[in-house]
This record gives structure tokens, C-alpha cells and sequence, in this order.
């Protein structure tokens, strides 16, 4: 079935939890985000623990989403509430009246591609196929992606600390200019490879959907950061070297730049 009464409850979960973005109109996209995914996993334990559908692979993948869920929002809390260089930056970029009837479409937009990216490992526990290798291939790199997040999060953290006027070229920023989105295209792409083997004909379309939704969101994203970087550090010639020489996205990808591509805006 294309879209079973879990699917519906999933999807309702992520509207739930995504409401809070009526309190702060940039945390449909960022805390709701985070802890929608790890709502979804644990919902899907409970789900599926019932039936007796969970395996050791899908078990897996489903604690996976709920640590990534759980690190993400709760890093993007911290830095919400406690950084105060985020906040200053991000003040002239998120638009402050936005009409209810946008915030509405948003909310439901952003609920659906959250339900969407979870379903390849939805539609294995679903469609009742236990686990194979693509499982596993799947979780472990889940979890390189949130251990390469994790880590760049860090990194970025202490270089700003240190010298919170520079631009980050140290460590993982040394490999890309967004490790952190690296990491989180990294983990949906284990998400999408664990359905190999059970997810069938038009269920793989929405699943294809999630995975170009978010992978399209995290591009947009590194725009969105180059423009902000280029008028902070644009006049520095360390900085104009750095953008020169080290791919802003994906390694050994000579993608220096993604500003000129006015069509990424999420």
C-alpha cells in the first residue's frame, strides 16, 4: 500500500511537532526538523515493536534517526538560545512578518518532506522484509553521516571560540567548505540505500522525492551560507584563496560555488 494508516500517523506526528515554527518562524526548518526525525523513528519502534516487523537492521536504523533527530535539534537549541553570533547574523536574514497563510503552507511542506525522507526505512518495516546487506550499508553509513555532522559541529564550535572574527578553515573545513551538510547528505543517503531490497514501484517515487527534497534543502542551505560568508569575509584574501581551492559541498568535486544558482532557495 502507497500510503498505510502509519504513514498518516507519521506525517501527523511531524505536524505536530513542527508547529513550533508558529512561534518562531525559522524553527520550522531547524528545530522542528531535527526532532520531527526523531519523533518518526521512535514512532516506528513503537509501530512496528507491536508487530512483531522490527529486526536487528531496522531496529538500527530506527535508534539511528532518533540520535541524529535528537543531536541535530538539540544542537540547533543551543545555538538558538545561547550563541549570540548566530543570532546576530541570522536576524537580516529571516523575514520577520510572514503571512499565516505562507507560515501554514511551510508548515505542511516542511511536515511532508520530513515524513518523506524516513519512508525508505518506513516502507522495509511496512512491507515486511525484515533486514538484508543494504540494511546494514545503510545504518553504518547513517552513522558516518551523523558522526562527520557531529564532528564539524564541534569543530566550527572551537575555531569560533577561538577566533569567533575568522572564517573556519580548519580540520573538516580543510576537505570541504560545508562538512556539516556533508554529514547530513551522507546519512540520508544510507537512509535511502536501506530500502534497497523491499521498497516497491511507486512507493521508490517517494522515496526518491525525500531524498532529492533534502539533498535540494542542503544545497540551498550552502548558498545561503556562501552569500552570508562572501559579505563577511569577501575583502580577505586568505578567505578568497580558501573558496578558490576547496569545494564547497562534496570532496574532490571541483563545485567551488553556488551562489550564481538563484534557483536554490528553500
Amino acid at each position: 500500500m502507497l500510503f498505510p494508516l502509519y504513514f498518516w500517523l507519521l506525517f501527523a506526528a511531524a505536524l505536530l511537532i513542527s508547529s513550533i515554527g508558529f512561534k518562531k518562524y525559522v524553527w520550522f526548518i531547524s528545530l522542528s526538523y531535527g526532532f520531527s526525525i526523531a519523533g518518526e523513528g521512535l514512532l516506528m519502534l513503537l509501530f512496528y515493536g507491536i508487530g512483531q516487523k522490527l529486526t536487528l537492521g531496522t531496529v538500527l536504523c530506527c535508534i539511528l534517526f532518533a540520535v541524529y533527530g535528537c543531536r541535530l535539534g538539540g544542537y540547533l537549541a543551543y545555538r538558538e538560545m545561547k550563541v549570540k553570533s548566530y543570532n546576530r547574523n541570522m536576524n537580516g536574514e529571516i523575514k520577520k512578518d510572514v503571512p499565516m497563510g505562507v507560515k501554514v503552507a511551510i508548515w505542511i511542506t516542511c511536515a511532508l518532506l520530513y515524513t518523506l525522507q524516513v519512508l525508505p526505512v518506513f516502507y522495509r518495516l511496512e512491507n515486511g522484509s525484515g533486514s538484508n546487506a543494504w540494511t546494514y550499508i545503510g545504518a553504518v553509513i547513517m552513522l558516518c553521516g551523523i558522526i562527520l555532522e557531529s564532528a564539524a559541529d564541534i569543530q566550527k564550535s572551537r575555531a569560533k571560540k577561538t577566533n569567533p572574527k575568522r572564517f573556519v578553515d580548519t580540520g573538516l573545513y580543510r576537505l570541504v567548505r560545508c562538512p556539516n551538510y556533508l554529514g547530513e547528505m551522507l546519512f540520508w543517503t544510507g537512509v535511502f540505500l536501506a530500502g534497497i531490497g523491499s521498497v516497491h514501484g511507486w512507493q521508490w517515487l517517494l522515496c526518491l522525492l525525500g531524498y532529492l527534497g533534502i539533498i535540494f534543502v542542503m544545497f540551498s542551505g550552502a548558498r545561503r551560507l556562501e552569500i552570508r560568508q562572501n559579505k563577511n569575509y569577501g575583502n580577505d584574501p586568505e578567505y578568497r584563496e580558501y573558496v578558490k581551492t576547496v569545494p564547497i559541498m562534496i570532496p574532490f568535486i571541483p563545485l567551488y560555488s553556488v551562489e550564481k544558482y538563484k534557483w536554490l532557495v528553500a
